[in-house]
This record gives C-alpha cells, sequence and structure tokens, in this order.
C-alpha cells in the first residue's frame, strides 16, 4: 500500500510542479512537459516490479507511435485560442480532433505489424 502511495504522490507531485513553474515560465514549464517523464516514471515502476524487459520495451514502442496523433493537440489548441475561441471549445475541439486521429492511426499500425 505504501508503495502505490509513493507511485501516486511522485507522479501527482510532477503534474503540480509543472503547472506552478508554468506560472513564472512557460517555456521552461513546456520543456519539462514535453520530456517523456511520465513514461519514464511509467518504465520505472514496471522495472521495479520485475517486469519482463520485453514488455517494457514494447510499451515504449507503443507509446512512441501514439505520440504522433497526440501531437495535433499542441497543434490546433493554439490556433484555436489564437483565433478568438474560449479555451474549453478551444479544448474540446482540439481533444476531439486528437481523438480522430488515435482512432485514425489504430488501423493503420495494425496494418503495419504495430500491435497495439
Amino acid at each position: 500500500m505504501i508503495y502505490y502511495a509513493i507511485k501516486i504522490t511522485l507522479s501527482a507531485l510532477l503534474i503540480v510542479a509543472i503547472s506552478e513553474i508554468a506560472k513564472r515560465s512557460t517555456g521552461f514549464a513546456a520543456l519539462l512537459a514535453s520530456l517523456p517523464l511520465t513514461s519514464l516514471l511509467a518504465f520505472i515502476w514496471l522495472h521495479v516490479e520485475d517486469t519482463p524487459s520485453e514488455k517494457i520495451a514494447e510499451l515504449s514502442s507503443q507509446v512512441f507511435w501514439l505520440v504522433l496523433p497526440s501531437l495535433v493537440l499542441f497543434l490546433l489548441l493554439p490556433i484555436l485560442l489564437r483565433q478568438g475561441l474560449n479555451f474549453w471549445l478551444s479544448l474540446s475541439l482540439s481533444a476531439a480532433a486528437t481523438a480522430g486521429c488515435y482512432a485514425a492511426m489504430l488501423p493503420l499500425l495494425r496494418r503495419m505489424g504495430v500491435a497495439i
């Protein structure tokens, strides 16, 4: 139980730290947020839990391919906000477009032989 509390605390602290840093320096916060810290934490937790290396390698490969459609959110959101759309509408449209890209990407990856 303590192990899960540590995992949750460290993961939550990362998110809170990035949001607090963004209040002072969006560039530094963006740098931290763009680092694959979530993936690194997941890999570490899996390794600590004695997950076979092959499973960790498979996760890493899948994360790589699934980062690609997520980039749509980071491209579309600032465009919509700069066009004057309110935050919630911009975020919703960006998330919907991202979900659409995931829906298109998954069958494509399966056809390419990438196990997802």
